[in-house]
Parts: structure tokens; sequence; C-alpha cells
């Protein structure tokens, strides 16, 4: 197992990088790094839907850099990790609770035998929504939580109740794995900076727009309808108003102010519910917050830093807000 460098999209040095198996047979592609001096801990990268390892360098580098050992691996049907089915530029899963095989598979055989403790994850979008209900289920392995944009609910959709009820019927049906209507296996990001939901970073898109066209096997296409059908399932549990007060780990929830993907509305009505959660908007800010200009990942980081370890800065330090 490898991974895949650019020119200008150098790894982290020191990567140990190998394939684990999940309960079920699923092959995991993980990497793990560890920093120059003495660690305060680990982090779990937990990426966003479509992800993989090689968009998270910087940030990787980010976290070695303030003295944390770093894991970051692809979900199943990512990346370089098992595909659930045929055709690998499907985004497909059944259900969403498969996931956290992936992440059972991680603490048994990288985080336990080679991770010091205290844990934490960071998540964004996909994987933040589920880290957050692992947590809410009582499983989660981690001392604290950091998600960016966690799919909470999608953004403006148009007649929700429609699509929810035409996702159920044509998985239903048996029609589960094919491209949601009008999706198609091409990568999941505009060749065009223009009009992008990602950033407005105009290098660090083309960075990563570059890897999607020299590295095509670490893409998906669209979803399919199994996948936002398992999808609209665990969002509908977040509707609920009540499952935010029974999330326990301390979570600290970032809203991108400008999101066009996942609804920040929604994710900080969410996030004020917490019993043991801050909230933090940052203004101008699109979907990938951790792939975001320089002035607006500073603030992430400066909160970021605020939270974790956690040693010296309790949870309450952090007041639910909105960054200028």
């Amino acid at each position: 197992m490898k991974l895949i460098l650019t020119r200008d999209n150098p790894a982290p040095d020191g990567a140990v990088v190998a394939t684990i198996r999940a309960a079920d047979g699923v092959s995991i592609r993980v990497s793990r790094w560890r920093p120059a001096g003495p660690s305060v801990g680990t982090v779990l990268v937990c990426t966003g839907r479509a992800e993989f390892i090689e968009k998270y360098f910087e940030t990787v580098g980010d976290l070695l850099a303030r003295g944390l050992t770093v894991v970051a691996f692809d979900w199943r049907g990512q990346g370089l990790s098992a595909r659930e089915l045929t055709n690998r530029f499907k985004g497909h899963i059944d259900d969403f609770s498969f996931y956290e095989r992936d992440l059972d598979a991680l603490v048994a055989q990288v985080l336990e035998p080679f991770c010091p403790r205290p844990w934490f994850g960071l998540a964004h979008s996909m994987g933040g929504a589920i880290l957050i209900a692992q947590s809410r289920a009582g499983r989660s392995p981690f001392e604290r939580i950091v998600t960016t944009a966690p799919m909470i609910d999608l953004y403006r959709l148009r007649l929700p109740g429609l699509a929810r009820a035409l996702a159920e019927t044509l998985d239903a049906v048996g029609l589960g794995g094919a491209f949601i209507p009008g999706g198609n296996g091409r990568a999941s990001i505009s060749r065009a900076f223009d009009g992008n939901f990602l950033t407005s970073d105009r290098g660090r898109f083309q960075r990563f727009a570059n890897l999607w066209t020299l590295a095509p096997e670490l893409c998906v296409g669209d979803p399919t309808i199994g996948w936002i059908n398992a999808a609209f399932r665990l969002m509908g549990e977040f509707a609920d108003g009540e499952y935010p007060r029974r999330v326990l780990t301390p979570l600290l929830v970032f809203a991108a102010g400008d999101d066009r993907i996942v609804d920040s509305r929604v994710v900080e009505r969410f996030a004020h519910r917490l019993k043991a959660g801050a909230v933090i908007s940052i203004p101008g800010s699109r979907h990938e917050i951790l792939m975001e200009r320089d002035a607006i990942r500073s603030q992430f980081w400066a909160a970021f830093d605020a939270f974790i370890p956690g040693s010296a800065a309790p949870l309450q330090c952090l007041a639910s807000s909105s960054i200028a």
C-alpha cells in the first residue's frame, strides 16, 4: 500500500502506511505519523465523502507541528480502501453503521498498539456525522472531537420530504447501487475554481484538482441511491431535538458561514443543544474549512489549540460564538 505524492502536495516525512481489515473483511488503507518530539496525544483524521488521505497532508503537518501523533485513513468505498461495488467510481454504502466497523478496526489494530493517549477525533462533513453518531451511541473512543461542517443536514434541499421518500423507494426496489438521478462516475470536483462550493483558496483548490487528475484511482463520483438513502436516515435521527443532548463526548463544532453543501443554520442549532459542546461559525468560509484561505484556517487553529489536547483548557472556555 502506498501514498500518492505530487510536486505541489508532498507528504509529511515519516509516514507508516498499512492495510488493515475490518471485521467483515473489508480492507482499509491507513497512514500513521509521529511528531519529531514527544507526543502529547493522537488525532484520528476522519475525512468527508469522496475524500482520501492525500487531501489532508497539509493538515497532518499542522497537527505534527503541535506535537500530536496523527492517523489518517480512507473510509471503505473511497480512496484506496476497498470499494463496495464493482464500479469503483460509485460512492456507495448500505448503512452508515458500516463505517463504524472501520473505526473499530482502527482502534484495535492501530490506535491501541501504536498510538499514545489521549485520543482525539478530527472529522469533516460525513466523517463528523459518523463520529457524532458513534458518540451518541456511547461507543466513542475519543476524549474530545473536533468537527468541521458536520453533515447534520444538506443545504436547502428542495422538496426534502419527496427526496427522502424517493430515495427510500428506489432503494427498496433494488436500485440502491445505481447513481442518484443525474449522477455519474466523474470525480466529485469541478475543475473550475470559479463557482466551486469547497474553498475560496485558489491554490489549495488547484492542488486537489491536480490530485484528481493525476490519481483518478483515489476518486469516486456521485453517490448512489443507497448512500443517499443511508445519509437521509442518519440525518433524520439528528433532527430529533433530544439527540444532541445524548452526545456525551466533548465536541467542538465549526460551521462554515458560506457553506452550500451542508446547512450551517441546522449545524448551529444542533450544536447549541449539545450537553458538552460548543459551536464556532466562521463567516466567509466555504464547506472545507481546513482547505480554506490562511486567514480562515488560522481562526480554526486558534480554537483547536484551545480545545486540544484540553488539559489546560476546559470546554467551558469556548463559548458558542461566531468568529469575525
